[in-house]
């Protein structure tokens, strides 16, 4: 046997043991605990000695692990070294890097787009530059993993990049210093009128409050700040902590904004700051993947009747996770609570306590329990936080999607630019003319676009299903039906002319003025945030809706 192998399994096994032990004599004298790692330990080391090809003892590890949390929660997952420098991205946000997003693209890797001010942006690579060596290596071949890898590293080391350039071709080398990159939290903060602001707030990683602090006081030194919007739209949470910071700008010291409780933890989360905009008007943006430390924010500012939410049924995630280290820098990230927002009411959506048995239910109508904000609105929970104004959520269709999939939008783009370089851009003024998105029609003659519609699906299913019962009579009716569904390339580039286009501008507008860029252009189209200055602009509706209102049940 593998003396490495064999080492690695005493010492994981000694781990089990001790951690037994630690478990067996404190608080709880959990026999069935005790005897299952035993018998865990055990198993380990005959599929260690006896099994009859070699085995990976971090994969056996990872299999076991796996298998324990399968009948869990999804949030609550094992993390082997391996996978701690992708957490800590997730959790803080940053990198050693150059700053760039990478995507594969025929034989080689190349730039999708570098963040504003980065190594890779000084260093002037743009969308579309190809990546043909690193560090003399040549790149061909690459997977984006492989690229990724090599262009990361330590904060202050160099690597040096041969990049093919988009719009000319030419072939150029730079070098890039690695520096500590922070994803912005907050990629844009700005003005919808000369009075209300706005700011996108994207995750709640390390760090996110100063950011929103920051944003929030750029805009009041730039102008008279009378109303706020915040768009939490998209924003999967994070780090509970600095949603109760982030809080802390907007209601008084010492409220209660979220209290937490588990098995083993009961605690409550106070503001510890006075407020900077006590009294400011706010609307908050939500939808569907408004989850976690987002949903607090949201969830408190509705109970304590400091905001107008606006959107969609928020995601419903009500659990509290934390790590745990397990030795060898390995962690288990596991839920050990969940949070309650300040009427009391917990927004988690789905109970997972029975997934054991196999059943993991959402909370049914007949559960869903009534709470009161602090002016005595009704609330509601059973799952996400519902706004006070509801909107119908807006969708790109399928085929659009599967065209920036495929890379036609990119590569036309690609096409266009090299067109216009040089050429001035006005942000303001822009706006993707008819001769532009005719060229791109005609730029998609000859692709071939694997998309069937959802009525053609429909009309196949149907067609089957009567041929199943033998309903012959309705072959020709099912016939003129199939006949007059066109979703053939030409006519769904017309029928979805206006998202194709916005999707077009949008890809333009990035090679020019960043994602912030393609945020601010987007503002004065977007229904839900022209909704917000309008609620805003209106104090007797604002006091209408925080102070009388009631929610909808569900």
């Amino acid at each position: 046997m593998n003396r490495r192998l064999f080492l690695r399994t005493a010492a994981i096994a000694a781990a089990l043991l001790v951690g037994a032990g630690a478990l067996l004599w404190g608080k709880r004298n959990d026999f069935g605990l005790g005897r299952n790692i035993e018998i865990a330990v055990n198993m380990m080391r005959e599929l260690s000695l006896y099994y009859v090809d070699e085995i990976d003892p971090d994969h056996l590890m990872e299999g076991a692990a796996e298998g324990m949390v399968g009948d869990l929660d999804p949030y609550t997952e094992y993390m082997p070294e391996e996978q701690m420098s992708s957490f800590e991205l997730l959790t803080t946000g940053k990198y050693g890097g150059v700053g760039a997003l990478i995507r594969q693209k025929d034989d080689y890797v190349i730039i999708a787009r570098p963040y504003k001010d980065s190594p890779a942006d000084r260093a002037g690579l743009k969308i579309g530059d190809r990546i043909v060596a690193i560090d003399g290596e040549d790149a061909r071949g690459l997977t984006t993993d492989k690229v990724s890898a090599r262009l990361k590293g330590t904060p202050g080391s160099t690597v040096k990049v041969t990049v093919e350039r988009l719009l000319d071709g030419s072939r150029e080398e730079v070098t890039l210093r690695r520096e500590r990159i922070a994803i912005p939290a907050v990629p844009y903060a700005g003005w919808l009128n000369d009075s209300i602001g706005y700011i996108q707030h994207s995750d709640f990683t390390e760090g996110c409050y100063e950011e929103m602090r920051a944003a929030v006081d750029r805009l009041r030194t730039e102008g008279n700040l009378r109303g706020l919007v915040l768009d939490y739209r998209g924003n999967g949470g994070g780090i509970m902590q600095e949603a109760v910071k982030i809080l802390s700008m907007f209601v008084p010291k010492g409220t209660e904004v979220v209290s937490t409780r588990g098995r083993s933890e009961q605690k409550s989360y106070r503001t510890q700051s006075e407020p900077i905009l006590a009294e400011l008007p706010l609307a908050v943006l939500v939808n569907g993947n408004t989850a976690s430390a987002a949903e607090i924010v949201s969830g408190a500012l509705q109970d304590l009747d400091r905001a107008v939410l606006i959107g969609q049924k928020s995601f419903g995630k009500g659990l509290v996770q934390s790590t745990r280290p397990l030795g060898y820098n390995a962690y288990l990230k596991l839920t050990t609570a969940k949070y309650y927002i300040p009427s009391g009411r917990c927004i988690q959506a789905i109970d997972y306590s029975h997934s054991q048995q196999g059943e993991v239910k959402s909370v049914p109508d007949s559960l869903i329990r009534e709470f009161t904000t602090a002016a005595g609105r009704k609330v509601y929970d059973g799952g996400g936080i519902i706004p006070d104004i509801r909107t119908e959520p807006e969708y790109i269709s399928r085929f659009a999607v599967t065209l920036y999939a495929l890379g036609f939008v990119e590569d036309f783009v690609d096409g266009y630019m090299r067109r216009h370089a040089g050429e001035p851009f006005d942000l303001k003024g822009f706006a993707l003319d008819s001769a532009t998105y005719d060229d791109f029609v005609a730029f998609m003659k000859d692709k071939k676009v694997p998309y069937e519609s959802e009525t053609r699906r429909a009309l196949k299913s149907l067609r089957k299903a009567a041929e199943g019962e033998r309903y012959t009579e309705l072959d020709k009716r099912l016939e003129e039906l199939e006949a007059e569904v066109r979703d053939d390339t030409q006519t769904n580039l017309e029928t979805y002319r206006q998202e194709i286009s916005e999707t077009l501008e949008n890809e333009i507008i990035l090679r020019y003025a960043y994602s912030q860029g393609v945020i601010e252009h987007s503002l004065p189209g977007d229904g839900e945030v022209q909704r917000a200055v309008e609620v805003l602009s209106s104090p007797d509706e604002y006091r209408r809706i925080t102070r009388e209102q009631d929610t909808a049940r569900k």
